[in-house]
């Protein structure tokens, strides 16, 4: 468990049927065992990373009444800033040691779902953040798009049952600050990272995963470093595809723990990606999930439901 399994999205997209299903199968496997893959050939080139963690990194170094400018008030952190500490795991009630970005989907046609978004906003001091990040969103909407493919394809579900259920979904990109603590005696007890939590959409895309840090509860209830080498991404099942399986596949609880007590002054940046449905995407218990031995385990409800119900839980909206 110290190394998920590494797979080779290339396999699936370009590789030979035997190659493509061999992918698919052990996709399945670690998303019912394990919750996570480690992938490469995902898209994301080493210059557009480099230039994404430049334009993400001189955001955060500006002054915190700067940034204050873009956090917007009622939109519960959908868009623009969210400053530190704010959000907290569910059932906690100390916020986590971090600050981060949300950049969300862009509507270009007349998909009445764009009714549905905030529009993006974007730091005017940091002239190509709406750029990298606009392409990196894309790059992993795309990426995110093959897997769940595959994991269609496991479920023994038509290739391209999620495409439509994507197209325009409210898929956030959240680079995220977990920033230095100069006197740790000043962190409030209990205060973390990013508390034990698991993620509330389909599938989530991380860069940014081999930093010190990220840990994973195995079913022996051990909390495991999480490694990945740098040209791959980091993948994971959320909430939502474990409940449209029924839990047969896997949404692991992790966690962001804090660095030793002379770390506590380095930063540490991550560049998370959530991919979600549209709103009304039904998120009923597929009834090939459902047996005997594994019973109908949630009550049927939508995306955009469910959505609201965890926000208010992590204290994001009232």
């Amino acid at each position: 468990m110290n190394n998920i399994p590494s797979l080779d999205l290339a396999d699936f997209i370009y590789g030979s049927p035997e190659k493509k299903a061999k992918f698919v199968q052990d996709l399945g496997k670690a998303f019912s065992e394990i919750g996570f893959v480690a992938v490469k050939n995902h898209g994301l080139s080493d210059e557009l990373v480099e230039n994404l963690y430049r334009v993400v990194k001189e955001f955060f170094a500006l002054p915190d009444e700067v940034k204050a400018k873009y956090e917007i008030e009622g939109l519960g952190g959908q868009r623009g800033y969210t400053g530190k500490n704010k959000e907290h795991a569910k059932n906690r009630n100390v916020g986590d040691l971090k600050e981060f970005y949300h950049v969300g989907q862009t509507v270009t046609d007349d998909d009445p779902i764009k009714n549905e978004y905030p529009e993006n906003i974007f730091p005017a001091e940091v002239p190509d953040f709406e750029k990298y990040t606009l392409e990196a969103y894309k790059t992993l909407e795309n990426a995110g798009r093959y897997i769940l493919r595959a994991i269609a394809l496991y479920l023994g579900l038509d290739e391209f049952y999620f495409d439509d259920k994507i197209h325009h979904g409210n898929s956030i990109l959240r680079p995220i600050h977990y920033y230095p603590i100069t006197d740790p005696d000043s962190v409030p007890p209990n205060a973390v990272r990013s508390a034990e939590h698991e993620d509330i959409n389909l599938i989530t895309l991380l860069m940014g995963a081999s930093a010190e840090g990220l840990q994973v509860l195995n079913k022996k209830g051990e909390w495991i470093p999480i490694t990945a080498l740098p040209e791959q991404i980091v993948v994971n099942v959320g909430d939502m595809l474990q409940r449209l399986t029924n839990n047969v596949l896997k949404s692991t609880t992790h966690r962001v723990v804090n660095p030793p007590r002379e770390k506590m002054h380095e930063p540490r940046y991550s560049i998370p990606f959530f991919l979600h449905p549209r709103s009304e995407m039904d998120l009923t218990c597929l009834p090939s999930c459902c047996t005997p031995e594994n019973p109908k385990a949630y009550p049927d409800i939508t995306a955009g439901e469910y959505l609201n119900e965890r926000l208010r839980e992590i204290g994001l909206i009232k």
